[in-house]
């Protein structure tokens, strides 16, 4: 009985953990290809106001673009490294964007998406969940660690 209870808790926590893993890279491709498809007006899933134009258009779609950039390269790196313990970190500064972005609209007189709020809470925390599934897993030698 012991046992039984003790293999559907093992099973319950390898899917938890598979469904957060699968929704972590999930969220790293909805970041990825957000930030790039920004460059393209018509493929967006952000709406940019008119109200931005110029230089200031242009720095937001940028600001995407470098978070796009910048995720492949954490990512690769915690790959190689088989460390995802960063992603914490990362998701929590993708959150703090949203209060970034809220700035960047305020001091430039502008209306920001409000797509952008969605899309940083929801990659911030899916980064933030998987780093604390990975950090309690390198925390307890005797448990398996992800496999990739």
């Amino acid at each position: 009985m012991v046992r039984q209870m003790n293999n559907a808790a093992k099973l319950g926590t390898q899917i938890t953990r598979f469904i957060v893993e699968i929704n972590f890279y999930i969220s790293v491709i909805v970041l990825i290809s957000g930030g790039i498809l920004s460059i393209s007006g018509t493929y967006s899933i952000f709406e940019f106001n008119e109200d931005l134009y110029g230089a200031l258009d242009n720095n937001l779609r940028m600001i995407m673009v470098y978070l796009a950039v910048s995720e492949c390269f954490i990512v690769g790196y915690c790959i190689v490294r088989k460390k995802f313990q960063v992603m914490i970190i990362v998701g929590s500064f993708l959150i703090l964007m949203i209060g970034s972005m809220g700035f960047y609209g305020e001091i430039n007189a502008v209306e920001i998406d409000s797509t952008f709020t969605i899309f940083f809470l929801y990659t911030g925390l899916s980064h933030i969940i998987f780093g604390f599934i990975a950090s309690i897993k390198s925390d307890h030698p005797k448990r398996q660690h992800f496999h990739y």
